[in-house]
C-alpha cells in the first residue's frame, strides 16, 4: 500500500530556499520528531502479511518514510546508494543487521566479508539511528506476534537501492533497484 501525506513537522521548501541539505543529524530529528506523532503513526493501515508505507514530506527535500512491518518481515540485505539516512521505531521493536566495514561503491558482484565486520542492533519504539552513504544493513521484525512501525527519511532522495544476498561471509549484488521500480 502506498500513499501520500504532508505532516506538519518540516518546512522542505524553506530548507531549499535556504540551500542547506540536511545532515545525518537533522534527518534523525525529524524522524524522531515524525515518529513521536501518534496520531500520525496510528493511521498507518497495517496489512497482516506484507509490509505497508506511507510516504511523507522530509526537511529540507528529503524523502521520508513511515512504514508498517507485520511480524516476521524484513528488507533483506540492502543499501541506499549515495544517500544519508535516519530511522526510528514508532511502535514495536525492530533489529538492524549492518556491516561495520566501508565496501567498494561499484565495480563488484561478490564479496568476502571478514569475520568482525556484523553489528546487529535492537530498537525498540523510540530508539532509532542515523547512517551514511553506502551503508549495508537489513532491518527485520523479529516479533511473531506483533507489528512495528518506524519511520525513515534520506537525503538525497534515493536513486537507487542495491538488494543483496548473503552466504556465510559472502555478499552478492543481485539486483539494483531505481524510484520507478517502487514508486
Amino acid at each position: 500500500m502506498h500513499v501520500s501525506v504532508s505532516p506538519a513537522l518540516s518546512s522542505p521548501a524553506a530548507a531549499r530556499a535556504a540551500g542547506s541539505a540536511p545532515t545525518q543529524a537533522a534527518l534523525l530529528d525529524f524522524v524522531r520528531r515524525t515518529a513521536a506523532d501518534t496520531e500520525l503513526i496510528a493511521s498507518l493501515p497495517l496489512d497482516p502479511e506484507g509490509r505497508t508505507w506511507v510516504r511523507l514530506d522530509g526537511p529540507g527535500g528529503s524523502e521520508a518514510w513511515l512504514i508498517g512491518w507485520p511480524p516476521g518481515s524484513g528488507t533483506g540485505w540492502h543499501d541506499h546508494a549515495d544517500s544519508v539516512g535516519a530511522f526510528v521505531t514508532a511502535s514495536g521493536e525492530l533489529a538492524e543487521y549492518s556491516l561495520a566495514a566501508r565496501l567498494p561503491t561499484d565495480g563488484w558482484k561478490t564479496l568476502e566479508l571478514a569475520e568482525d565486520v556484523d553489528r546487529k542492533r535492537r530498537l525498540p519504539a523510540g530508539e532509532g539511528r542515523a547512517f551514511g552513504r553506502h551503508h549495508v544493513h537489513e532491518v527485520l521484525n523479529e516479533s511473531t506476534e506483533r507489528h512495528a512501525i518506524s519511520v525513515h527519511a534520506y537525503y538525497p532522495p534515493l536513486p537507487r537501492i542495491r538488494r543483496y544476498s548473503r552466504t556465510g561471509p559472502v555478499l552478492r549484488l543481485e539486483q539494483v533497484e531505481r524510484p520507478e521500480d517502487w514508486q
